[in-house]
Order: structure tokens, then C-alpha cells, then sequence
């Protein structure tokens, strides 16, 4: 079995975690590799990146109206997606001890969902994102958003509140509980709105309340995910190659014309016995297959 081959098995038989990375590491590897061929051929006009990130700007996303969903599949840099598949793994499998792994999937989607909306709505409406700056810059004609991280942020604090009490060993700091490292990126994030990443931290927010809903909904008997599996299953049912049904021809297998008659002579000669029968001892006296046979003549 080659390497190709290990892939897919992995794949086919891992979780929705694997299945997650998979994914993300398999469009990042394409996109990294489709960079390399623009910049061999001067094509750098070519931008890549607005074609799969969410755009700040409403018109801009308009036009591109798919990027909330295939944002949080793109990245750009190695270590942004080496963390954050690091971070998915890991949580990925505290996740799904309480929870199916089509919910996790759509808590990721979930997530990065509203990772999105808080993004574009803060970038349109708070004044220090719409509002020109000393230099005349307005950050709303030019922010975009991608990567996993308010995806995976629902996913940690899903994790922390279904099980707050959970402990998690950190290289050189010990074990912590889960409540504790939902505390702390929440704020990360939320102090971090100051920074050049401030659309990221907004995207982490916006995840962390995805994640926060999902289990205070699911307390209560109510999935408020649901809406994105019944998505999900219907394309998913609409690309699936349905099984062909075989049709099983029969064919009759060809006589010579000295069988042929032989045949004929030989059922002639049975009929003639069953009528022989029936004057001797009436059609009560038949068998199953003696009138079986006497029906098909009569046919």
C-alpha cells in the first residue's frame, strides 16, 4: 500500500477530526502550490485570497457570497494552520465524548458562521472600523477574514462548557481545567481587538459565543445546529453516486433442430400419458406437476 493509498485509508476510517484536517491541509497544499505557479509566471496580479475570504466590505462580498463558508477552510501561512489543526485535535477529541460527530461538524460550521457575521457587522458598524484614521485609511475597503480559528474557538468553548471540570496537561504549565482555557482565549481575544489582528479576534468571539449557544441550546433538547445538517445531508445525498441496478438478461439456449423435435415428440408423448390418466381415473388423479404440465400445453 503506497502512501496515496494510507491517505485515503486514513481518511475514510477517521473521525470527523481527522476528516476536518484532512480537508483544511488538503486546500491549503493546493493553494500553496497554485502561489508558487503565479508567481513562476508573473501572475500576482491574481489574488487568490479575496476569492476565498470574507471581505469586510458589503458590496465586495456580495460579489463574493460564498466566503463565509470557504474561509474557514483557507490559510495562507504554515504555522496559522499548524496551530490551528493542533488546537482541533485536540479539542476535536474532547468534543466528541459527549457529543456525534456530525454535531461537531456542525458546530465548526456554526461557528465559523458567526465568526463571520460578528466580523462584518463590527467592520460596518462600530466607528473605529468604519471611521478614516490620521492617515485617511478606512479598514472597511480593505479586510478580509479567513482561516479556521472561530471554528475551532466554538469548538473549545463547547467542549469547556459541557465539561468544565475536564483537566488538560499544557507542556510547562500543567494540567488545567477546561473552564480555565476557555476564560483565558476569550480574553485573549477580547483584549486582542486592539491589535493588527483585531478582524481574527472578532472571528474568535464570534465562534466562542457559536460554541457557547450549541451546548446552552442542547441543554435544553434543542439543536440549534440542526439546520446545518439538513443541509449538509441534502447535497450530500444529491453527489452521491447511486448503486446501478443490474439487469439480469436470460437467454435461451439455442436447440439443434433433431432436439427441437426430439423435445417436442418427447412432452407430446407425456401429454398423451396425462390425458390416458384423466380417462382412466378423472383429473382429481394428477399431480402438482402433471397439471402443471398439462396447463403449459393448453397455452
Amino acid at each position: 500500500m503506497n502512501i496515496l493509498d494510507n491517505i485515503k485509508q486514513t481518511y475514510k476510517n477517521g473521525n470527523m477530526v481527522i476528516r476536518l484536517i484532512y480537508v483544511n491541509s488538503a486546500v491549503f497544499l493546493f493553494f500553496s502550490l497554485l502561489s508558487v505557479f503565479f508567481y513562476l509566471f508573473r501572475l500576482d496580479q491574481i489574488s487568490v485570497a479575496h476569492w476565498f475570504s470574507v471581505p469586510s466590505n458589503l458590496q465586495s462580498l456580495l460579489r463574493h457570497f460564498w466566503t463565509p463558508i470557504t474561509y474557514m477552510f483557507y490559510h495562507e501561512h504554515f504555522f496559522h494552520i499548524l496551530f490551528n489543526m493542533l488546537v482541533l485535535f485536540w479539542f476535536g477529541r474532547f468534543f466528541l465524548m459527549y457529543f456525534s460527530e456530525k454535531q461537531l461538524l456542525a458546530v465548526y460550521v456554526f461557528g465559523g458562521l458567526l465568526g463571520a457575521l460578528l466580523y462584518i457587522l463590527a467592520y460596518n458598524l462600530l466607528p473605529v472600523y468604519t471611521m478614516p484614521r490620521a492617515n485617511g485609511f478606512v479598514p472597511v475597503d480593505s479586510s478580509i477574514l479567513m482561516g479556521a480559528s472561530g471554528s475551532i474557538m466554538a469548538i473549545i468553548l463547547a467542549s469547556a462548557v459541557r465539561a468544565p471540570k475536564m483537566e488538560m496537561h499544557l507542556l510547562f504549565i500543567g494540567r488545567i481545567k477546561l473552564m480555565w482555557i476557555a476564560i483565558i482565549v476569550v480574553l485573549v481575544s477580547l483584549f486582542g481587538l486592539r491589535s493588527a489582528n483585531s478582524g481574527g479576534e472578532l472571528a474568535h468571539l464570534g465562534g466562542a459565543l457559536g460554541g457557547y449557544l450549541f451546548v446552552v441550546f442542547e441543554r435544553k433538547g434543542i439543536d440549534i445546529t440542526r439546520f446545518i445538517n439538513s443541509i449538509i445531508d441534502f447535497f450530500v445525498n444529491i453527489l452521491k453516486p447511486r448503486p446501478k441496478v443490474k439487469s439480469t438478461k436470460y437467454h435461451a439456449q439455442k436447440m439443434s433442430p433433431e432436439a427441437y423435435n426430439q423435445k417436442k415428440a418427447q412432452d407430446e408423448k407425456e401429454i398423451d400419458r396425462i390425458l390416458d390418466k384423466i380417462k382412466t381415473s378423472g383429473y382429481e388423479s394428477l399431480t402438482v406437476d402433471e397439471k402443471k404440465k398439462l396447463f403449459e400445453q393448453k397455452r
